[in-house]
């Protein structure tokens, strides 16, 4: 029988940057009410499995993971939470070993760890409210540089839900409606994590540019970021509609605000747009795209893209391939288009207003559209090869025999390695912005540079 007088907490999380900003809360606050923060190896009392229900496949990942953490721990408590709890607790509470199910907006109970973890309650318990009820809008951070050991990169949450209702988007059934954090509260968040040692703030959400909360809008909020004390402020994936004219203007101006926007596209086809029920179509994106590359020096833009979406027709897919040719995008995260039940899809389906694409047309699409998001990415990243920029380390790793290697982030997003037979001089770099000269692109596409002196 374990001693639970150590209080012991281990996490683990899947799925976006959103919902690791909102587990380290989760931990801070239980850190703060005496727990310990431990790892799955060292055997923690608690275990917290932070879920994503985006995709079935994500489901099926969250799946594997969580019976894969019962196994090796049966001795601690686990508690699954989040979006795929929210979206589907039925499911889980069939996997033997949970010991509770808590949903997007219960999970930030303190007491219910507590409660699985030392009281004499029924397992598992069960804690899912209705999303139409989720009327606060619960605060997501990274712990402070010095708990965590991270010293460069720190997420913070400034907004969550979302209004949209896309067609296929299962997030308002887990996250419920747009609603914003206070931006004095952001700000006072974003000094105490430079205070802590980090480097980069990225700002996170569900719909980051309908950011609204007493009058300001997210360029004011950006406004306001700007004056804490760290090198860069990262805006994550943003609505095509949102940036605007006055945002590229910021960012293009902003020592801070970097130049990188993760753009979604989803399809290229103004008939599959609309059947999404985006709010807009190829011309405006093209024309946001267009004048970021344009206004802003050196801009990543990068893109979500959808495949096999019901009734997408060789001519729409045909389309789209060649928008994106035409597009100064730099990457593509490439998905196939997953189903989820409650959508306005799932029911479009049922009474087959809309047909399901064929698999394998489904695969051949995918493989052509990573194929060009690879030229793209090596198109984009080539121009930098004989260039200086700022990178900002994160860590170092073996490379082969005797060679120590670095990687790190330039302020637009190029994922950068160095190379050094001395350790001692890698383990300098962790952690620091310096100025590296751009030598050449591997196959894998990483950029490979030297620290200039």
């Amino acid at each position: 029988m374990k001693n639970y007088t150590k209080k012991s907490v281990a996490a683990v999380t899947l799925g976006c940057k959103l919902n690791y900003s909102e587990t380290s809360t989760i931990l801070d606050n239980l850190c703060k009410q005496g727990w310990k923060l431990s790892s799955i190896d060292d055997g923690a009392d608690l275990i917290i499995i932070h879920t994503c229900a985006l995709t079935k496949q994500a489901e099926q990942k969250c799946r594997q993971k969580i019976r894969s953490i019962i196994r090796k721990n049966p001795e601690s408590r686990i508690a699954v939470i989040g979006c795929y709890s929210q979206f589907n607790p039925v499911a889980l509470s069939e996997i033997d070993g949970i010991d509770a199910i808590l949903g997007s907006n219960d999970k930030f109970n303190i007491q219910s760890y507590s409660d699985i973890t030392f009281g004499m309650i029924p397992r598992p318990l069960v804690k899912v409210t209705p999303e139409y009820k989720f009327d606060a809008v619960y605060p997501g951070y990274s712990l402070s540089a010095e708990v965590s050991k991270e010293r460069t990169r720190a997420f913070l949450k400034i907004q969550d839900g979302c209004d949209y209702g896309c067609s296929y988007c299962v997030i308002p059934l887990v996250r419920g409606r747009s609603r914003s954090i206070p931006a004095g509260k952001i700000v006072e968040r974003a000094h105490l994590l430079a205070l802590s040692g980090y480097r980069e703030i990225v700002l996170t959400g569900v719909n980051i540019g309908d950011y609204r909360c007493g009058g300001l809008v997210l360029c004011d909020l950006l406004r306001m970021l700007e004056e804490v004390s760290v090198s860069r402020i990262r805006i994550s994936s943003i609505e095509p509609d949102m940036v605007d004219r006055e945002l590229i203007s910021l960012v293009a101006g902003s020592k801070k605000v970097v130049p990188h926007f993760h753009i979604p596209l989803q399809s290229g086809a103004d008939t599959i747009l609309k059947a999404m029920r985006r709010r807009y179509d190829t011309a405006l994106y093209r024309e946001r795209v267009l004048q970021s590359a344009d206004r802003i020096a050196g801009c990543t833009i990068g893109a979500d893209v959808m495949v096999g979406y019901p009734g997408e027709t060789e001519e729409d897919f045909i389309q789209m391939y060649r928008f994106i040719e035409q597009l100064p995008l730099a990457y593509l995260h490439v998905f196939s288009c997953s189903v989820r039940s409650g959508t306005l899809l799932a029911r479009q389906i049922e009474t087959q207003e809309r047909k399901p694409v064929k698999s394998d047309e489904i695969a051949r699409r995918y493989k052509e559209l990573v194929k060009l998001g690879s030229r793209h990415e090596a198109c984009f990243k080539s121009r930098f090869i004989g260039k200086e920029c700022m990178v900002l380390f994160e860590g170092s790793r073996p490379a082969r025999a005797g060679i120590q290697q670095c990687s790190g982030y330039s302020r637009n997003y190029l994922r950068v390695l160095v190379e050094s037979a001395d350790s001692q001089e890698q383990e300098t770099l962790s952690g620091n912005e310096l100025p590296v000269l751009i030598d050449s692109m591997d196959e894998d596409l990483n950029l490979k540079g030297r620290v200039l002196s």
